[in-house]
């Protein structure tokens, strides 16, 4: 009933940013450029979204042999195709988490390396993207006039950067009183598998794999808009959607829906660009996830499949008399 009540919530405040967002925009005007778009530039975001999903696989994969998981490379692409189908329909990135921590641990790997993976694996792509905004908040500020607008960007871009680092700071000493609560200690123990991620070869690897990761997802931004025949540059949308995608991440909606339109109408009006663009560019971006999350969907539903056959066939060779 608790999770049930949580879900409503969640789709309440999709449905009413959502409201919020398209309450002043001329819808018919939408509708007709959306009839217009340049479908091969959409296939283009939808490729790159792809591509996305078998880097972010294989950092997660890194990170799970951290953890002392043993993760086929095939078996953590499964995975996170399923994760990105339960992040479609359940509250931001926070279901395809859930799903990957219960199939990492179905698969035997155990249900404390399941988390520590999943849960590090969220958080090393969080504090990168955090890095990226605030490195690019220079370039950023430049764009965005509005003085209170700035003032919420840099906060939420130190606040991230400072936050990741309290988090990785903990893996580097031993807090007894961390040791006290159950919640605590578990933060503690993941901290320091990301401290020890952080000390290793694997470290680098990770990190690069993160902002090739988060510039993809600029690239599939970048394609939505110019499937929409808006007229920006790249570099501006690295700029614009960065911050945009963080702040998307937050667990308040469904599948991100509501919060990202709002963000990146703000964004793009605060840069000097039509808002009803960024909502188009938002609104493709949402259509080019589910596409992927369908994909996933799919790999479920024959991932289930295969691990029922899997199953009987061990029950059958378990019950069959040894000649």
């Amino acid at each position: 009933m608790k999770k049930l009540l949580t879900f409503l919530a969640k789709a309440a405040v999709s449905a009413f940013l959502l409201y919020l967002s398209l309450r002043g925009v001329n819808l018919p005007s939408i509708k007709q450029r959306l009839g217009g778009l340049d479908l091969r530039w959409l296939a283009f975001s939808l490729f790159i979204l792809c591509a996305q999903t078998f880097l972010l696989s294989l950092r997660w994969r890194e990170i799970a042999l951290i953890c002392g998981a043993e993760l086929r490379y095939s078996r953590a692409l499964s995975y996170t195709f399923i994760g990105q189908f339960f992040s479609q329909v359940l509250p931001s990135t926070v279901g395809g988490d859930a799903a990957r921590i219960w199939l990492l641990a179905r698969g035997n790997a155990g249900w404390q390396t399941a988390i520590y993976s999943v849960f590090t694996d969220r958080v090393v792509g969080v504090s990168v993207l955090a890095v990226l905004v605030v490195a690019c908040l220079p370039w950023t500020l430049n764009l965005i006039q509005d003085p209170i607008a700035r003032a919420a960007l840099a906060l939420i871009g130190f606040g991230m950067v400072a936050g990741s680092i309290m988090f990785f700071a903990l893996g580097a000493t031993h807090l007894r009183a961390m040791e006290r609560w159950w919640i605590t200690r578990h933060l503690a123990g993941a901290s320091h598998v990301a401290w020890r991620l952080c000390r290793s070869v694997t470290g680098a690897r990770v990190a690069a794999y993160s902002i090739v990761i988060h510039l993809m997802t600029v690239l599939v931004a970048w394609g939505a808009a110019v499937a929409a025949h808006v007229v920006v540059d790249l570099a501006l949308v690295l700029f614009v959607v960065l911050p945009v995608i963080l702040i998307a991440t937050i667990p308040v909606s469904i599948a991100g829906w509501g919060v990202r339109e709002s963000a990146m109408m703000l964004a793009f009006s605060f840069a000097g660009l039509a808002a009803t663009d960024g909502l188009i560019v938002s609104i493709l971006f949402g259509i080019v996830s589910i596409a992927v999350g369908t994909i996933g969907g799919i790999v479920w539903l024959f991932d289930g499949y295969m691990w029922r056959l899997t199953k009987n066939a061990e029950k059958l060779a378990a019950s069959s008399p040894v000649s």
